[in-house]
């Protein structure tokens, strides 16, 4: 015989096997969209790029801080950013012994060519989708994102730039 606690217990792990489930076809979906815009680049060189075109410029400790890694991984990432031309490395004029982190043009259009691709992939699944479910839908992920929030959990790129 199942128990309320029990009925709960069995409707939570439903809940987190759907969530499983949308969260690996929003992985498959992002790692496409920067394959397909640029094979040198990694999901996590990818990040790195969305950050910097949300944040802007900046150096490599408050880069590694918002990446929330140490910044001999994060210089890593730059260095293999910089080879293929999508990041800048300058000296910062106001504190020469700083150096400042950007994206350049090329970078700046990947990232608006995978958000690109992200958003148009979504959107022809959403439209799959009844209306009103959309609009559930739409509500259970605003929720989800304030329970994470209020955990302490936040993303390293706004999800505007589809990351």
């Amino acid at each position: 015989m199942t128990t309320p606690a029990g009925a709960a217990h069995g409707e939570l792990d439903d809940f987190v096997t759907a969530v499983l489930a949308a969260s690996w076809l929003l992985v498959g979906i992002s790692t496409r969209s920067v394959e397909e815009v640029d094979d040198r680049v990694t999901l996590t060189q990818f990040r790195t790029l969305a950050v910097l075109a949300d944040r802007g410029q900046t150096n490599l400790s408050r880069l590694a801080a918002e990446l929330d890694v140490n910044a001999s991984t994060a210089m890593r990432v730059i260095d293999r950013l910089v080879l293929v031309g999508h990041v800048s490395r300058s000296e910062n004029p106001a504190s020469r012994r700083e150096v400042v982190l950007c994206l350049t043009p090329s970078g700046e259009r990947l990232v608006a060519n995978v958000v690109a691709k992200r958003r148009s992939e979504i959107a022809g699944l959403l439209t799959a989708i009844p209306p009103l479910d959309r609009e559930a839908l739409v509500a259970a992920l605003r929720s989800f994102a304030t329970a994470a929030a209020t955990a302490g959990l936040r993303p390293a790129a706004p999800a505007s730039l589809g990351w």
